[in-house]
């Protein structure tokens, strides 16, 4: 009799244990993919909040013209090299490949120059120049600004009555616009010439039948020089809105950069697939 009754006291216990058990496991798998969603939510509407203020303080504010140049040098001179290597390097695997691959099939290479040039200006210059810009320039937007705030520099600003995103933001992005797109052209002369040494060197392309432009219309120059003048704007924002959203010391810092890197990159593959979606929409649009 005592047996019966203590079971009956024990069962429903241990069902409420079960069902809270079972409820914590939905509220746990809803948590895992709600917060993630929030999370990237706000890092939308906090990027949509900087380019806004950016571009009121870009039309109403004060222009610094010192700091302006100075990240013109920042983001463009202390560049070139990187760019210059880079896009050097693979100009010169992208041809090999592609000289390669069409002896096998064709053993035609009087069209190999006009085609690359096409690829240069449509796709591969801006992009490839973006992510490295991405890289080397945002971390280094995200660190410094990031390292401001923890060190409440930022604040001091706000105490003289000066605006964060006038002060610093502006200026990176004026000279990040204007300076993507200078480099995005010398890093497609820079791959062109070195495409054109190595099928010169490899496969005996002579350099005036490489040097051909046919195929090369005010479509991709649009196109090119557009992808490159979206992205200078999209990189600083990002990588400024990763440096005010620092906290918690230098780890912070280090996770800003990061987080930079990574927005970034990730902003230049969007933007590259719209802007090449929507040309090509008008393009055929316009040809008809």
């Amino acid at each position: 009799m005592e047996a019966m009754t203590s079971q009956q006291n024990t069962t429903p216990e241990g069902d409420v244990s079960a069902e809270q058990r079972q409820a914590g496991a939905i509220e746990r798998m809803f948590s895992s993919v709600g917060e993630p969603v929030l999370e990237i939510w706000g890092i939308l509407t906090g990027i949509a909040r900087m380019f806004g203020l950016t571009f009121f303080y870009l039309v109403r504010g004060k222009k610094r013209w010192s700091a302006v140049f100075e990240q013109f040098y920042e983001i463009g001179n202390r560049s070139v090299i990187f760019i210059m290597f880079t896009l050097g390097f693979l100009g010169m695997i992208l041809i090999y490949q592609a000289s390669y691959q069409a002896m096998k099939i064709t053993g035609d290479l009087q069209l190999l120059g006009a085609l690359f040039m096409q690829l240069l200006w449509r796709e591969f210059a801006p992009t490839i120049t973006a992510l490295m810009l991405a890289t080397r320039v945002g971390t280094g937007m995200a660190a410094q600004i990031g390292s401001m705030v923890v060190t409440e520099q930022v604040d001091a600003l706000k105490m003289c009555a000066a605006q964060p995103v006038e002060y610093l933001v502006v200026p990176r992005f004026i000279a990040s616009t204007i300076m993507t797109v200078v480099l995005t052209i010398f890093a497609v002369l820079v791959a062109y010439m070195a495409g054109a040494i190595t099928a010169n060197i490899s496969f005996n392309v002579n350099y005036l039948t490489f040097f051909n432009f046919k195929f090369v219309g005010w479509f991709d120059l649009i196109i090119g020089l557009t992808k490159a003048f979206f992205y200078g704007m999209t990189i600083p924002v990002v990588a400024c809105y990763a440096g005010f959203e620092v906290h918690g010391g230098s780890a912070g810092v280090g996770r800003a950069t990061t987080q930079s890197v990574v927005i970034a990159s990730l902003a230049v593959v969007i933007l590259d697939f719209l802007i090449s979606g929507i040309g090509f929409v008008y393009l055929i649009a316009f040809a008809k």
